[in-house]
């Protein structure tokens, strides 16, 4: 504190003081009239002391005061900072600034889950180009997407929106609030120029609604749709539906602007490389999401981008003398801070195989140890790097990209120009192509036959691709996700999940492994050897038990799809225990065999003993004729119906959504028509209504 400041403080003390002593001998001069004797004998005294103190103690609170104001003044420099972090990434969230800047009126917006959304709006801006359109990424999460209607200040411009539907036909986390925004706005989007694909799975209920809806919902906001609405099918061939919409995007696109293709091959570079020869930077990224060290360094919250390395306490075999596996894992999350219910899912960030690591090393004639970086040659793109670097090309094979899935046409027209044998170098180009004949090769040679990259390029020995070209071409690893098999009520500090160890050969002779539950199934914990650990966090879902323990229940869980059902089942019993009145609770569990793979076959053996389980078991292998869940839901249906029509009873099913959960479907539908005496269209709104009420529930995958 400066001087003229403690002068000013000490100036007011002594105007308090004297104005303190002015109320004090008002006051005394009362008391006076009333015991005057007391008041002259004790003024000289105790008055002093008074005096002495009160002006010692202001002084104190003034001085204390201001020196709060400091430490406070100096916080809010401090606290400045942030803000204007803040104010830039608001400024940065200007799409159209950016578009402007740099020249552009192609913007290209993704939602994606698991990446593909956000490759196939990479692979359009890149083909904008060609048509005298310069296009850019965004992520509508990162951008204020409230500036759509000013778009049309661009001349030319258009926004095309790759949009993937997740859940229960509900938009990606990073379109969520761009998915709200249309619901609830009522923006003037006219003179908006777009065009909508979406990617979805057929074998879901909710197809592609998110894509169907925001194409819909901009034409009503006064927005022009350039070309009709894409529908890519993951359960079919997405590759082959984006390629097709795209074929015909294009020249809609040319006719709507009156432009024309440069007719030019579009194969430039999206990032540079930089490798580091003689030096090791001050950076070095190790198979961390996000933040440096945070593998080691750990600090909540864990998400998506800062995963909690979990010990694994447990991990037992499951099945009984077969030749398939499945696992049993208990996660260590003691200390984390992480909190789940039964019925969410935990995401598991998996590495690959170091064996097909190897192989690409060998296979692209690389030292895998060189440490390098990927730059963006867009200087306006948010996305700097495609993975985090710098970093090894070991490191990027084995923590951040996927090597195993089946490459896209993009892939293999790109990798046709490394190949010095041209008739490898025609069959890639003939496959990357839009031609009838290239279409049924790609599926046959790369979907049906299964070959990822190390295949191919076994297959083809004349390409020798660059090992960063195939880095900033494959899409990154991403998360798996399974059921939690257990209930907080009675694990609080362990997660459960309940996993079959993915295994199969392919056409070509070639032996296939899951990435994550193989790599799983190595990390067993050993007596007097530190745990083995895994990167995990919780991912909240809506599949939830009901709020009153008395509703009765039906869970509809074969195979591996009763994991969230161990859950809610623990749940109950602890409720049960607890002396709470707990209404039915139905088990419909198949497998193939009773002997070999009837999982947790105890447990639900001794809930059944209890009285608080009722089991219904289909073992499709243990008879001439298969018997399935499906069926047993067939002869129970008067059960199903007291269930859910008369005592408004929940419904769930969890596991396969190609057949099993459709053909369940269609028998409660079946079920409420006949034991409801419904026509199909009444019983088709009661399930709807059902669905709406949380009264019925899907965990599924495909």
């Amino acid at each position: 504190m400066d001087k003229k400041n403690m002068c000013d403080n000490f100036k007011l003390v002594s105007v308090l003081v004297i104005s303190i002593l002015k109320m004090d001998e008002a006051e005394a001069s009362l008391g006076t009239q009333q015991i005057p004797e007391a008041s002259e004998s004790l003024f000289s005294t105790i008055d002093i002391i008074l005096l002495t103190l009160l002006i010692g103690g202001v002084a104190w609170w003034f001085l204390n005061k201001q020196k709060k104001k400091d430490v406070a003044a100096t916080a809010r420099s401090y606290s400045i900072q942030p803000t204007s972090m803040t104010l830039q990434t608001s400024s940065d969230s200007s799409f159209i600034k950016k578009l402007k800047t740099s020249g552009r009126s192609l913007v290209v917006f993704y939602g994606s889950q698991t990446g593909t959304g956000e490759e196939f709006a990479g692979r359009l801006a890149k083909e904008g180009v060609r048509y005298r359109m310069k296009g850019m990424v965004a992520d509508p999460e990162e951008c204020d997407m409230e500036e759509l209607v000013n778009l049309k200040s661009i001349p030319n411009s258009l926004a095309v929106f790759c949009l993937a539907t997740y859940g229960e036909g509900d938009p990606t986390d990073n379109a969520m609030e761009f998915y709200e925004w249309l619901q609830n706005g009522d923006a003037d989007l006219s003179g908006l120029n777009y065009a909508v694909f979406g990617l979805g799975n057929k074998t879901y209920e909710h197809y592609n609604q998110v894509a169907i809806y925001v194409d819909k919902r901009l034409e009503e906001l006064g927005a022009t749709r350039v070309f009709d609405l894409g529908l890519g099918d993951d359960d079919a061939n997405i590759e082959d539906d984006f390629i097709t919409w795209k074929d015909k995007f294009w020249p809609a696109v040319c006719e709507h602007f009156g432009i024309e293709s440069t007719g030019e091959d579009v194969s430039m570079r999206q990032y540079r490389l930089q490798e580091f020869k003689d030096e090791v930077p001050e950076k070095l990224y190790t198979g961390e999401m996000a933040r440096l060290h945070s593998l080691k360094n750990q600090r909540p919250p864990f998400d998506a981008k800062n995963p909690f390395l979990a010990k694994i306490l447990v991990n037992r075999e499951l099945h009984k003398g077969n030749d398939r596996s499945c696992m049993h894992i208990e996660f260590d999350i003691e200390g984390s801070k992480m909190r789940y219910d039964a019925g969410d899912h935990v995401a598991v960030y998996p590495i690959n195989d170091s064996e097909l690591v190897e192989k690409i090393g060998n296979l692209t004639n690389t030292d895998l140890d060189t440490i390098f970086t990927l730059i963006n040659t867009d200087e306006e793109s948010s996305k700097k790097h495609p993975f985090p670097c710098p970093t090894t090309y070991r490191t990027a094979l084995t923590h951040y990209l996927d090597i195993t899935m089946n490459p896209r046409t993009h892939v293999l027209k790109e990798l046709s120009e490394y190949c010095t044998d041209p008739a490898e170098k025609e069959k890639l180009k003939t496959m990357a192509s839009t031609s009838p004949e290239g279409k049924a090769l790609y599926q046959q040679w790369v979907n049906e036959d299964n070959r990822n990259i190390v295949h191919i390029l076994e297959d083809m020995p004349s390409c020798k691709p660059k090992l960063d070209h195939l880095c900033e071409l494959f899409p990154r690893l991403q998360p798996r996700y399974y059921s939690i098999s257990s209930s907080p009520k009675l694990f609080p500090n362990t997660v459960h999940i309940t996993a079959v160890v993915v295994e199969y050969k392919t056409p070509t002779g070639r032996h296939n492994k899951g990435v994550c539950t193989t790599w799983l199934a190595l990390k067993k914990p050993a007596p007097g050897q530190e745990a083995p650990t895994a990167p995990i966090f919780i991912r909240k879902s809506q599949f939830r038990l009901p709020t009153k323990t008395q509703t009765p229940v039906i869970m509809i869980g074969p195979g591996t799809g009763l994991a969230p059902f161990r859950g809610f089942i623990q749940e109950r019993h602890q409720a049960k225990e607890e002396g709470k009145v707990v209404g039915e609770t139905v088990l419909y569990f198949g497998c193939r065999k009773k002997a070999e793979d009837f999982i947790y076959e105890e447990e639900l053996l001794n809930y059944e003993k209890s009285g608080l389980l009722t089991l219904h078991l289909a073992f499709s292998r243990d008879q001439a004729h298969k018997v399935y869940v499906s069926h047993l839901l067939q002869k129970n249906s008067e059960e199903v119906w007291r269930i859910i029509g008369e005592n408004n009873g929940h419904l769930y099913i969890c596991g396969d959504a190609k057949s099993m959960a459709p053909e369940v479907r269609n028998i409660v539908m079946k079920i409420i028509q006949d034991k409801g005496q419904m026509t199909e269209q009444q019983a088709s709104a009661y399930l709807k209504k059902m669905e709406t009420q949380k009264r019925y529930s899907a965990d599924v995958w495909s």
